[in-house]
């Protein structure tokens, strides 16, 4: 079976251009570069928490400082990544003919996980299109394109499907578009997913939380199985959380440096479609020639098969940028 195209496959580019991953700089994905510090927190990562299996109370610790800093009317469900509540949803949801509407383009394991289901899978450009849907799934902002739904438009929406799914996973750098401080159980058919991996930089935590229904979240639970998520998973997620002053330092930084991004890609001949501060879509007059002249200063950048001009670029560490500039130049 032919592989899924994904950012972060620093192997393929390994394999096709050389080097070693320490000799890289991985632009392709949307994860932040600067991890929030587990370096600080490596002494509170006791031989207790390594050995033992996860308690209910670190699992609830967990939850609520998710529902805290998220600004949530309920506790979610912890799981190992959104990308764990991605593949459990088409087999959760028990609604009418199996008809599922994704806005286009998006994150193609939401199709790909439905198609092992036995959903029937449509694609739309806008939210009005959607309705009749079994189920629609939306990321907000979207990826690849950061395009942003207002929560009133996205609750309005609930009321004309059978399921809407929200994927919030970089919804961390605007608080003002979740829907989850306006929702509550009495949106029964409303799932969300956050993401810690994205905008804290610890995507190999493998950490994200669902939030729904109670009834929802019980299948959610039942699904993933007894201690789905780790025990440092959870203890180093509850401390994130927690740090309001790291997130709010973090989004400055990034939003600043989506903006020196921009700036360059412009001074080179790429001109902005969309995107967050995590990431920036650009176009370009032939994008797999621009990859693979980024390639060549072991940079990786994420392309698309359905877009020949597309180029997606995520924020360089502090010490990618001098080398950025220098091979789009060249």
């Amino acid at each position: 079976m032919a592989a899924r195209e994904h950012g972060g496959d620093l192997d393929r580019a390994i394999t096709q251009y050389g080097g070693n991953r320490k000799d890289w700089i991985d632009l392709s994905t949307g994860i932040n570069p600067y991890a929030y510090p587990v370096s600080n927190l490596a002494s509170s990562l006791s031989s207790d928490l390594l050995r033992d299996l996860p308690d209910q109370q670190l699992i609830d610790t967990a939850a609520q400082s998710a529902k805290n800093a998220y600004q949530a009317n309920f506790s979610g469900v912890p799981l190992a990544g959104a990308q764990q509540a991605i593949q459990l949803f088409p087999s959760i949801i028990k609604v009418g003919s199996k008809k599922a509407c994704i806005l286009h383009p998006s994150y193609n394991e939401y199709e790909a996980q439905l198609h092992k289901a036995g959903w029937q899978i449509t694609y739309c450009h806008h939210l009005d299109e959607m309705t009749g849907a079994d189920c629609a799934i939306i990321a907000n902002p979207n990826n690849p394109d950061g395009r942003q739904f207002l929560p009133t438009e996205l609750l309005e929406l609930a009321h004309s499907v059978g399921t809407l799914i929200i994927d919030e996973s970089f919804c961390d750098l605007y608080p003002h578009l979740s829907v989850l401080p306006l929702t509550t159980e009495q949106h029964q058919n409303i799932i969300v997913f956050r993401s810690l991996g994205k905008f804290y930089g610890l995507a190999g935590l493998r950490l994200g939380f669902v939030f729904s229904h109670s009834k929802t979240l019980n299948q959610f639970a039942s699904a993933a199985g007894k201690w789905a998520v780790s025990a440092p998973a959870l203890a180093i997620g509850a401390d994130a959380l927690q740090d309001e002053n790291w997130r709010q330092q973090t989004m400055i930084k990034l939003r600043h440096d989506a903006r020196r991004l921009d700036r360059i890609a412009h001074q080179n001949g790429l001109h902005l479609i969309g995107g967050t501060d995590l990431f920036r879509l650009y176009q370009c007059d032939n994008a797999k020639n621009i990859q693979d002249k980024l390639a060549g200063h072991k940079i990786w950048s994420r392309i698309f098969s359905y877009s020949e001009n597309w180029i997606r670029l995520g924020i360089p560490p502090d010490t990618g940028w001098e080398l950025l500039e220098r091979a789009l130049q060249s």
